[in-house]
């Protein structure tokens, strides 16, 4: 498995705690999801590599712990500048989050390359990042089993022409509710969704070709919807009341879902398996939002995780019924 993406520091603030100088990142997070899932015991290396770019601010010490958690880090570049940086804040029921700052740094100037031994993944995940960045990675990897793609507004806002390119390059696009709105610039979810699929919201619209085969909407609170070539599935979130600080939910949600999907042929056409990796999502995105930070989703304790699952299938399964 291949992840690419962001790799920065973030300045969080929400109602319960604040921090500065926090590592932070999409490929951070969904890395750190996919190693939990893809190993059974801490010392155990897996086969998800990370591709990004740092500083030279960049700490050795948060180096180690990407190396620590198993990730092959052969894909990372060491550039001069900084960091990639992000800074928000969340208030009141935190189901959206401020922009205070967003600084791209050495990511804006990113050329990936990859790895020869790379370059043909089972799993490859565009975690969010610059999308062109994004597309040279996926025009590298020509043999890649099942492609991903991850993206925020920033880039919905700015790179909306290079963007739309590689959403039509790959077979799952996972976002949020509002990002989804936002492309379509429709407010009803599942017609913005299928425009989206169709590629009729996109740049260059249908005529340009169709979107991606599959998409997955987050909702936060209200779950998760997901449109496939075999149908449409819908679930809940996990209920906690335990929330420290959102960021990084998502891409946990994502990391956790392509490492459900590895290995698995025909994954899109089945509707069960796609049910468990989300399910399986869920449950980690409810970690990620008990920690600032990573402190969450880098400190899961699995006992309580697979109560978690175990509690979830239940609900899941009594919604189902009703």
């Amino acid at each position: 498995m291949v992840i690419v993406g962001s790799i920065g520091y973030d300045d969080i603030q929400t109602p319960a705690e604040n921090g500065s100088d926090l590592l932070g990142g999409a490929a951070v997070y969904s890395g750190l999801a996919a190693s939990f899932h893809l190993r059974t015991h801490d010392e155990q290396p897996t086969k998800v590599g990370l591709v990004g770019v740092v500083g030279d601010d960049f700490a050795v010490y948060d180096q180690m712990i990407l190396e620590k958690a198993g990730l092959n880090l052969a894909g990372v570049v060491r550039a001069e500048g900084d960091t990639f940086r992000w800074s928000g804040k969340y208030e009141g029921a935190m189901e959206s989050v401020e922009t205070l700052a967003t600084e791209v740094n050495v990511l804006g100037d990113f050329n990936p390359n990859l790895p020869e031994v790379w370059t043909n993944p089972e799993v490859l995940f565009c975690a969010s990042t610059h999308p062109a960045t994004q597309v040279a990675v996926l025009d590298q990897c020509p043999g890649a089993q099942l492609t991903v793609l991850d993206t925020f507004m920033l880039w919905i806002e700015t790179e909306f022409k290079t963007l739309s390119e590689a959403m039509r390059k790959v077979d799952i696009v996972v976002i949020n509710e509002q990002e989804v709105c936002a492309i379509a610039g429709d407010e009803i979810l599942p017609r913005a969704m299928k425009s989206i699929i169709s590629g009729e919201a996109l740049h260059g619209g249908s005529a340009a070709g169709p979107g991606p085969r599959c998409l997955i909407a987050k909702r936060g609170s209200g779950g998760v919807i997901a449109m496939l070539p075999a149908g449409t599935l819908s679930l809940p979130a996990y209920p906690t009341d335990e929330i420290v600080d959102p960021t990084g939910c998502g891409d946990s949600f994502a990391g956790t879902l392509i490492a459900y999907l590895v290995g698995r042929q025909g994954v899109l056409t089945d509707i069960e398996a796609i049910r468990n990796a989300l399910i399986h999502a869920t449950v980690t995105s409810s970690f990620t939002l008990g920690g600032l930070g990573i402190s969450g989703i880098s400190s899961i304790d699995r006992g309580i995780y697979h109560a978690r699952v175990d509690s979830c299938l239940l609900y899941t399964s009594d919604a189902a019924d009703e």
